[in-house]
């Protein structure tokens, strides 16, 4: 079936689409992330756009890897959605999205809403035309023309933080702004494991600094080919699930904060797919007759 086009746009209509994509939020998963979204600002005119239409546009992007203005015409004109996306980024609405839904996650799987512990690592992608001269550089370990990204996962590999930076800045003059959002957004965190690269006077500035251990995981000696090293494997496993998003394989920004948007998004994206499949498994097992679920006092029928 085929949209009704962008004209009805320009006509001010508002009208349901007909067509879906995959990257669509279900009606489960935008549970999950509209009392997240701030609320609509009461000064100047009201939204002529669904919220839901906004965010699956920007989910659209961020697993299609298509420009702004390629966007579908069924969706609301790129220019409202890019405005969405530039003010959630200006605003910190990406950051607190993630970090609300994560602890419903970790909630769910058991654990205490804050971590106590995590995994740092980075990533070098290549930079699209479209990365400025000033924010890109050469990785010569990787061979990589582009930037890196710092992240900081938690033990499920939920993400905690994230920072871009070019190519070239080594990991452990990455690691250390990363460390400092770490301390400020989750105080909690206060264990981080980390590979090699990070080792060093890194570790001792933690340490003293930011009160931070980082325990570094070397391979075993006399390791040959590829074998998952404990604890290092849960943020590979993550920087897996941001690349499989294909506006994730390279960098196409101009912005360096705009690619750790895209991150959050995509983050964004798979937690609440996860959370929505909880919840439709919690309804199976009281369809089926189980008496207790997680977070919900016991049922006497």
């Amino acid at each position: 079936m085929v949209g009704f086009g962008w004209g009805c746009w320009r006509q001010g209509l508002v009208m349901a689409r007909t067509h879906h994509y995959p990257s669509d939020l279900t009606d489960a998963e935008w549970a999950q992330i509209e009392p997240e979204l701030p609320a609509p600002s009461k000064d100047g005119r009201h939204e002529a756009h669904p919220r839901r239409e906004i965010v699956n546009a920007i989910l659209y992007v961020a697993r299609n890897s298509c420009s702004w203005r390629a966007l579908p015409s069924d969706f609301p004109p790129w220019e409202t959605v890019y405005g969405f996306f530039r003010r959630w980024r200006k605003d910190g609405t990406a950051v607190r999205i993630n970090a609300d839904l994560r602890r419903k996650v970790r909630l769910f799987e058991g654990r205490d809403p804050e971590p106590s512990a995590g995994v740092v690592d980075s990533q070098s992608v290549k930079g699209a035309p479209t990365v400025g001269r000033d924010s890109r550089g050469y990785d010569a370990g990787k061979k990589v023309n582009g930037r890196k990204r710092f992240v900081a996962v938690d033990t499920l590999g939920l993400l905690l933080a994230v920072l871009v930076r070019p190519a070239s800045v080594q990991d452990r003059d990455g690691g250390r702004p990363l460390l400092v959002d770490l301390y400020f957004d989750c105080p909690s965190t206060r264990y981080v494991f980390a590979d090699g690269g990070f080792a060093g006077g890194f570790v001792d500035w933690a340490g003293t600094v930011l009160r931070t251990t980082v325990d570094i995981v070397r391979k075993p000696a006399g390791q040959r080919g590829f074998s998952p090293l404990p604890k290092r494997w849960v943020v590979e496993r993550t920087l897996a699930w941001v690349t499989s998003w294909r506006r994730l394989a390279r960098d196409y920004e101009r912005r360096p904060d705009s690619s750790e948007s895209f991150v959050y998004w995509a983050m964004i994206g798979i937690m609440a797919r996860r959370l929505a499949r909880h919840h439709e498994a919690d309804d199976d097992r009281f369809c089926k007759g189980d008496r207790e679920l997680p977070g919900a006092k016991t049922i006497n029928i």
